[in-house]
């Protein structure tokens, strides 16, 4: 029996074919494949990508610390919500993994690292974190949905206010937005951070 995300239970519901995925038990299909292809390609299809490791930085030395993890410039961030992709880097430049940043406040970074190397990756944020007073949290409370398709986003929005759906169509590529509430803590955080965002 593997990890589950905070879904699983809904997909065993909704008759999900369940796999192992990395140590996750992972949703692989719920009908045809060619069905489920057709979908995404067609329509709109949502992905849990929840096994996926969300991590809080907080800290007031907290944008130091991801100049000196991260390939890209973090001080390109300078609008809350503003994300970024990059790459973790060890102490002779090479690549560790990719991640993305989300800028959330001065002292609030979120980062997105592959679930597959979550441990070596939390052990390098962590063992560098602690020098700049970082403190480092691991989000297993947060899902996370992929939503892919010509669709997805007129989709989604179907779930939101109505205030947070107009803020969540108007979003720009690589931006997380804020509930109308002002909230990063809202029940659903939409960002356009995907590949097809």
């Amino acid at each position: 029996m593997g990890r589950h995300t905070p879904l699983f239970k809904l997909h065993q519901e909704l008759g999900a074919r369940i796999v192992d995925f990395g140590g996750w038990d992972m949703p692989v299909q719920y009908s045809s494949q060619i069905g489920e292809h057709h979908a995404v390609r067609r329509a709109a299809g949502v992905f849990d990508v929840s096994h996926m490791c969300v991590v809080d930085l907080r800290g007031a030395r907290v944008r130091a610390l991801l100049q000196q993890l991260l390939a890209n410039d973090v001080a390109k961030l300078g609008t809350p919500g503003k994300a970024l992709y990059s790459c973790m880097l060890n102490e002779r430049g090479g690549v560790i993994d990719d991640t993305i940043v989300y800028y959330l406040s001065d002292s609030w970074f979120r980062a997105v690292v592959n679930a597959g190397t979550r441990d070596k990756d939390l052990a390098w944020i962590r063992r560098h974190a602690q020098a700049c007073g970082v403190e480092v949290t691991e989000r297993t409370d947060l899902a996370m949905l992929a939503i892919q398709g010509p669709e997805g986003r007129a989709k989604a929005v179907q779930l939101l206010t109505a205030a947070d759906a107009g803020t969540a169509l108007a979003l720009p590529t690589f931006v997380v937005a804020r509930s109308a509430a002002g909230s990063w803590r809202a029940p659903a955080t939409p960002a356009r951070t995907g590949s097809r965002s």
